[in-house]
């Protein structure tokens, strides 16, 4: 069970019908998890936090100015106290502190990729916050300590956008900016390659990086799911595609 790394763009995913949901559709197919762990880019805390609990989440609407439609969709997935919990225990056996929540629903960085790929909401999830102001080395080591995830049959998912810079939209272009397929080139490189130290010292190293990731925390769980990655295995792109000039939809298994 590889971990992801999955764009969750634009909200709308969720109500529409395009290369990139037919994608998640074709992925969430193939996939038969037993419990699912989602790192959203949508849910900021210090201390890395996880959903607790069995009842069936809240949908979040962390959004606005969108058509009435999307305010409709509702993803009624369980939790699962026993995945948060060993979640929890695989963290601290590597001295990562952590924290349990157990009111919050599902933001939209979680809903509108799960909608897609798994529309049945029929496998437990446990969502876990990010923190953008730890570096990257650290969020590898969270996605590290996660790693055996993967022999138990869980699914790790990071959602996030490569490219994400809101300012730099350009509405109704269909074609990618190149300084956004720049940025985009380097990274699968690097990641293809696996050095990890030109990939942890992206900002510096990678060309537009400042214009690609303004702000860090659609980038993080990138490095939380490479970290969860088996090392001795490429990373493999399988889905990428643009929305808006600038938006990446860039996807990654680890």
């Amino acid at each position: 069970m590889s971990p992801l790394f999955l764009a969750h763009g634009s909200p709308m995913l969720a109500v529409e019908e395009n290369d990139y949901t037919a994608f998640l559709r074709q992925t969430g197919a193939e996939l038969k998890p037993d419990a699912i762990v989602i790192f959203t880019a949508h849910w900021e805390t210090e201390l890395t936090t996880i959903s607790s609990r069995d009842d069936i989440y809240e949908t979040i609407y962390d959004f606005y100015g969108f058509p009435d439609e999307l305010y409709q969709v509702k993803y009624n997935a369980r939790g699962s106290i026993q995945t948060a919990e060993l979640v929890r225990q695989l963290l601290e056996a590597q001295d990562i502190p952590s924290a349990f929540d157990t009111e919050r629903g599902l933001d939209h960085g979680s809903w509108t990729l799960l909608s897609k790929l798994f529309p049945q909401a029929n496998i437990p999830v446990v969502q876990v916050s990010v923190n953008p102001y730890r570096s990257p080395e650290e969020q590898y080591r969270i996605g590290e300590a996660l790693r055996s995830l993967a022999d138990r049959n869980i699914l790790l998912i990071g959602s996030g956008v490569t490219v994400h810079n809101l300012r730099a939209i350009k509405w109704g272009q269909k074609e990618a900016e190149p300084w956004a397929v720049q940025f985009d080139d380097w990274l699968i490189d690097k990641l293809e390659k696996h050095e990890l130290r030109d990939l942890f010292q992206y900002e510096s190293l990678a060309p537009n990086a400042q214009a690609a990731v303004p702000r860090a925390e659609h980038f993080v769980p990138l490095y939380i799911a490479l970290g969860a990655g088996q090392p001795d295995k490429a990373p493999a792109v399988i889905h990428r595609s643009y929305e808006l000039g600038t938006l990446s939809y860039l996807s990654f298994q680890f």
